[in-house]
């Protein structure tokens, strides 16, 4: 028997070997455990050994630690614990912040709308291969009925699909199922929003010939009589030609994001749609103003120093003329034209009366004593075109030696 045992030893070792692996996947298999007994038997036998080397090397260390720096450690934990405790307060005090102006724009929402609202909250979202949906948490027992729109203040969410006791189903914007009759705010153009899956919903029934720009806003123009007029739906993101309606496409406001708040609107008024924004035209401005006043006393709008033609020279010399001798034309007797103002009188441009050529008549301002409208006709019956007259009278004839003032 030794013999033959010692003759086959190696298939006997084998089959011995065989036979302890089909029990071993006998206990696994009956223990409902997947990880192999070699693994287990291999942790089991390594995990005594590392953790002993662990302890030791954490307690040498931490002994030494404690030695040279016991002060500074407890110091460091102390201020990582109070850092920890503020950045926790700090996220909550955010969070908390963030949810009171959220309360407060919806509130403020509902306040100034005039149609009458039922809030709601978003509880679950059934998004599928040809569905887009939330579940609201406001149903039959409410007053929410089907086909109620739902918005935000953002713009419009849906409008009601289903409602049950407690809770209602809202088709969304982004559905291909959906539709509801827009208008654009700067061109009035009219049209009929629908879903396409995504937020770049499009905008059909537009006939090319009707103008439509790119950035525009729609608004709903309560024409499918489910939301009321007036309410946001997006902002155009192309406009494409087409051989009879235009292809526009638009990214609807509230499926940027699922809203967690939404409202339902119970008893629908409608709003006029706000004015387009004016467009950035260049707008003209007039040069500043300087220099003197049009007449003594700052009477009067003030003369740009900008002068173009003769005309306008001439009547620049004489109102700084009158200026000089704080006249104001048209009250009084006519100021004294031959005196010298420094840098008014042009050289070749008398100074007296008779260099007027009709300048009074430019400024409109005449003497009050008896001049008429010929500026320089008095009522002797001096003409105002004496100085240019047949006799061949010199400007100089026509200025008498009173000082440049024609005596009546």
């Amino acid at each position: 028997m030794e013999s033959l045992l010692h003759r086959y030893r190696n298939i006997t070792v084998l089959f011995v070997a065989i036979l302890a692996q089909i029990g071993a996947i006998a206990w696994q298999v009956r223990n409902d455990n997947d990880v192999p007994l070699l693994r287990i038997w291999a942790v089991s036998a390594v995990t005594p050994v590392a953790t002993a080397i662990e302890n030791l090397r954490s307690g040498v260390f931490g002994v030494a630690s404690d030695i040279f720096s016991s002060h500074g450690r407890e110091e460091s934990r102390a201020v990582r614990q109070e850092r920890d405790r503020l950045r926790l307060e700090n996220q909550l005090l955010k969070n908390e912040l963030a949810e009171a102006q959220k309360v407060g724009t919806l509130a403020g929402f509902q306040a100034h709308s005039p149609s009458r609202m039922l809030g709601a909250r978003v509880i679950g979202t059934t998004t599928g291969m040809s569905t887009h949906s939330v579940l609201i948490d406001r149903g039959s027992f409410s007053g929410v009925r089907k086909g109620m729109a739902v918005v935000t203040p953002d713009g419009i969410v849906g409008k009601v699909l289903e409602v049950y006791k407690f809770a209602s189903q809202v088709l969304s914007v982004t559905d291909p199922g959906f539709a509801a009759a827009v208008e654009s705010q700067k061109n009035h153009t009219r049209g009929v929003v629908k879903g396409q899956g995504s937020g770049n919903e499009k905008i059909e029934y537009v006939p090319a010939g009707q103008k439509v720009e790119k950035g525009e806003i729609f608004y709903t123009s309560g024409e499918d009589r489910i939301f009321p007029r007036g309410m946001p739906v997006g902002r155009v993101t192309s406009v494409e030609d087409g051989p009879v309606f235009q292809n526009i496409y638009l990214q609807a406001f509230a499926a940027e994001a699922v809203p967690e708040e939404v409202f339902v609107i119970v008893d629908p008024v409608h709003q006029e749609i706000p004015d387009a924004p004016p467009s950035d035209t260049p707008v003209f401005l007039a040069p500043d103003v300087s220099g003197p006043a049009g007449a003594s006393g700052g009477t009067g709008p003030q003369t740009p120093t900008t002068i173009g033609t003769q005309a306008d020279k001439i009547v620049e010399q004489y109102r700084q003329i009158g200026a000089a001798q704080n006249h104001v034309y048209g009250e009084g007797s006519a100021p004294n034209f031959n005196i010298k103002v420094p840098g008014v009188n042009a050289p070749g441009m008398p100074a007296g009366g008779s260099g007027f050529r009709g300048a009074a008549a430019v400024t409109g301002s005449l003497p009050a004593r008896g001049y008429s409208g010929g500026a320089t006709r008095a009522a002797s019956g001096y003409s105002g075109r004496v100085a240019r007259s047949a006799s061949g009278y010199s400007p100089a004839a026509a200025r008498p030696a009173t000082g440049g003032v024609i005596p009546r």
